[in-house]
């Protein structure tokens, strides 16, 4: 029996996912921990391989990129929301309302985006390349 694969199918181990989904539970939304599992326990090992290859953000970090420069928009800028980091940039911080505002919105900005950034991983399907290897 192989350690990494199920031995019914070419799914990833459920073990494996089970690992992940606890060591990232933090930068993910809590609501959406259960779907991500079971989205991620479909996948074959080397799709999986790729998911956790995926560079996560650091809701923490976002939080104080945002206290010390998020009157300048970079906490926006780095969650790829280039239109409002631009305004932000230009209003500096919307005269600082915006920034505050922001301070309390950035960690759940940051969950959803690392969620969204997995679940098109997914679903765009661009794993097809390992499937094969």
């Amino acid at each position: 029996m192989n350690d990494v694969t199920n031995s019914q199918s070419n799914t990833v181990n459920p073990d494996f996912v089970q690992q992940y989904i606890m060591a990232n539970a933090n930068f993910f939304p809590e609501d959406s921990v259960n779907e991500l599992g079971a989205r991620l326990s479909k996948l074959s090992q080397n799709q999986f391989n790729a998911i956790q290859g995926i560079q996560l953000k650091d809701p923490m970090i976002m939080l104080l990129l945002s206290l010390f420069l998020g009157g300048w928009g970079v906490d926006r800028f780095l969650l790829k929301e280039i239109g409002l980091g631009v305004v932000k940039l230009l209003t500096c911080g919307g005269c600082g309302i915006w920034t505050i505002i922001d301070w309390f919105l950035v960690m759940n900005k940051t969950r959803e985006f690392n969620q969204k950034l997995v679940l098109d991983s997914i679903s765009v399907g661009q794993f097809n390349q390992f499937d094969n290897m």
